[in-house]
């Protein structure tokens, strides 16, 4: 990757007509563009411990040459800002003044500009799941090979580890259901995780309301995971509203739902990387 430079790298082609449409008003237009980015799987690899997720070592390069040439470039995580932020090596980058991040699904934001973090209060439902999670887990015989991910604004339960990460995690979408439910929150499923949320916080709704905000011309959004389906919701209906958008799936053989719907496919966060260089190329 680091041989090649963003300009000699080819552009992919969309499978689809509104696919290509998309990709050719932000290329016609790019000052008016949004680029939508997921972190964990599009950014950043999938790794057993998320702690322990960095971005893609040359995401922030391709980001930096690209992003003072778009509107602005979004990441949509339900990470809590601070953590992507952190974890994606996106302060204090020049280049990146354009740069927003929208955690928790849209419930934080950070903004390059100023380095500060903008949230309401947290949901009480997501205090007492917290408290009640250790319990569910070890009475459900699930309490070995889980973890428990704190989020502020919402908790998950990742079963990677487990030795049957698939059937673990299968056995607790009931009780995990059951116990968001009591407490005013939805399960909202991913690659081997289970989170518990907040009703009203999607991907979707943050990048439909951003788009709005910065009155996108073109937008393209880039996930890997069940999660970033109202996202991929979001761009068809702005697409049917008369705003072109291109869907990218940084492809993952776990889920499928992504790639079936996608404009174009590619290889993990190394595709997205190379996808950004190359769009920075063709826009200089």
């Amino acid at each position: 990757m680091s041989s090649t430079t963003p300009a000699s790298q080819p552009l992919p082609t969309p499978t689809t007509k509104a696919g290509q449409d998309g990709l050719d008003a932000l290329l016609a237009r790019p000052g008016r563009a949004l680029i939508g980015l997921d972190f964990d799987g599009t950014l950043a690899p999938i790794v057993a411990d998320p702690e322990r997720a960095r971005a893609h070592p040359e995401a922030v390069p391709a980001l930096a040459a690209l992003a003072p040439k778009v509107a602005a470039v979004a990441v949509i995580t339900g990470r809590p800002a601070e953590v992507a932020v952190r974890n994606g090596g996106f302060a204090d980058v020049p280049g990146l003044e354009h740069l927003v991040v929208l955690g928790h699904y849209g419930a934080e934001r950070w903004d390059a500009r100023t380095g500060e973090v903008s949230a309401p209060e947290p949901h009480p439902g997501v205090a007492a799941v917290r408290a009640e999670l250790p319990e569910l887990l070890e009475r459900f015989g699930a309490s070995q090979g889980t973890w428990i991910e704190d989020k502020g604004r919402s908790v998950a339960v990742h079963t990677r580890r487990a030795v049957d990460p698939q059937a673990t995690l299968d056995s607790l979408r009931e009780p995990l259901s059951g116990l968001a439910e009591r407490h005013g929150l939805i399960v909202e499923p991913g690659r081997m995780v289970l989170e518990l949320r907040p009703p009203g916080m999607d991907k979707g709704a943050a990048l439909a309301a951003f788009a709005r905000e910065i009155g996108a011309g073109a937008v393209l959004f880039a996930g890997d995971d069940l999660g970033d389906l109202p996202a991929y919701a979001a761009v068809d209906k702005l697409r049917s509203d008369g705003t072109p958008g291109l869907l990218v799936c940084s492809g993952s053989d776990e889920v499928t739902e992504l790639r079936e719907r996608a404009d174009v496919v590619v290889d993990g966060p190394e595709g997205v990387v190379r996808l950004l260089s190359a769009l920075a190329g063709r826009l200089a």
